[in-house]
């Protein structure tokens, strides 16, 4: 993508250094898309990623954190400054693969951080990509790493999304991973059923019980699941059935007052058919997302002047959930969206999948990682951003 005669000197440079990126982008990317990796088990893309990233004088480990399949990549300047993440998410999702688009943040990132190292190579502080595996299915990957401490004296953290339109945010909700698991009594379903509990009996009870529920919960709140075991076969009376559920909504004490009643659910559930239930968490909870729209406005500025409509989004629309909210309430974090599809495709398809590796997804990513680079550069190289990103972060607690 040529730089247009309107960019500043800064953009230009990390637009033709982008440019000159762009084969071996489109290559991780692809490299990633042709083997999708479920969480925690991305090995390919982490090896395509650092061997890139250290290729291009980035110091790496991995696995990084204590998740093996993460990694980081550090590029330390001449001069102390701030430590600035750009990350890189490449999980995927099962039966659909890379359905999400990971492989076009993964490689995005990767890109990103690379040409601003190019750009600036006498620059102060540090650029630092992070791989954080398992975002989906409640993998929770950044949680398990900021608990771990690798945010740890990290100034601000960006990144992008692809879907089908273009927005600096999007409201992120709060999310609890659930297992409500029921025990019953085995017995002959025929020969001698009243012998027996039936924790699948249990299981449809507390469902329905949900359903009841939901007249009576904030019109923000999602409550939805599947059941994950409900018996071996039809002639015997099953002694143990599970409900897998997300309570989402848009902040976590919200979501904590609900699986309080998600709990009384399940017990009332269990005392009716004789079983009992457990409640457990699968994953740790996923926080609210908190949009840092001091740095979202630089990369909108970027990505405007490179010829893509952005608008700001919305902070009440329709919103699934994601562990950079846990992030977002640490420090001053971006998560905007650059579109790669179609208006309307649906995100975690089979439609975005085919979308994430077309030729137009991939100049979209080019233009996203321009403006992630602008903003790690501005980060880098004017205190007065990293003040301002701060002050609205500290605003927003």
């Amino acid at each position: 993508m040529s730089a247009a005669s309107t960019l500043s000197p800064l953009l230009e440079t990390l637009s033709d250094q982008l440019s000159a990126l762009r084969p071996r982008m489109d290559a991780v990317s692809r490299a990633i898309h042709a083997r999708p990796e479920l969480k925690f088990a991305e090995f390919h893309a982490q090896a395509v990623l650092v061997d890139w990233l250290a290729e291009s004088g980035f110091v790496t480990r991995a696995p990084h954190g204590g998740v093996e399949t993460a990694f980081a990549a550090v590029h330390t300047g001449r001069s102390p400054g701030p430590r600035i993440a750009v990350l890189a998410e490449y999980d995927a999702l099962p039966g659909i693969g890379h359905g999400c688009g990971h492989n076009l943040i993964a490689a995005g990132a990767a890109a990103a951080a690379i040409a601003v190292v190019r750009a600036l190579p006498d620059h102060p502080g540090t650029v630092e990509v992070i791989g954080t595996p398992g975002e989906e299915m409640g993998g929770a990957g950044k949680v398990r790493l900021a608990e771990a401490g690798v945010f740890d004296g990290v100034d601000a953290a960006v990144m992008f999304h692809p879907g089908d339109h273009s927005s600096l945010a999007r409201p992120g909700l709060a999310a609890a991973h659930l297992r409500v698991a029921f025990t019953g009594v085995s017995a002959h379903a025929a020969i001698s059923p009243w012998l027996g509990r039936s924790a699948l009996a249990g299981a449809q009870l507390f469902l329905q019980a949900v359903d009841a529920m939901r007249q009576f919960v904030p019109p923000t709140a999602r409550i939805h699941g599947v059941v994950a075991d409900g018996g071996q076969a039809p002639n015997v009376v099953p002694a143990a059935a599970a409900v897998d559920l997300y309570v989402r909504d848009r902040t976590a004490a919200s979501v904590e007052e609900l699986v309080g009643r998600i709990r009384d659910a399940a017990i009332g559930s269990a005392l009716a058919t004789g079983t009992s239930a457990t409640v457990s968490e699968t994953g740790p909870m996923y926080a609210e997302r908190r949009n840092n729209m001091v740095l979202a406005g630089l990369f909108g500025e970027a990505v405007h002047a490179l010829g893509v409509d952005i608008g700001p989004g919305s902070t009440d629309g329709p919103a699934g959930s994601s562990d950079i909210g846990n992030l977002s309430v640490l420090l001053p974090v971006i998560h905007p969206y650059i579109q790669i599809a179609d208006a309307g495709t649906p995100g975690h398809s089979e439609a975005m999948r085919e979308a994430a590796a077309m030729p137009f997804a991939h100049d979209r990513t080019q233009v996203a990682a321009a403006g992630l680079a602008r903003v790690v550069a501005d980060l880098l190289t004017d205190p007065t951003v990293l003040t301002a990103a701060r002050a609205e972060f500290s605003a927003g607690r």
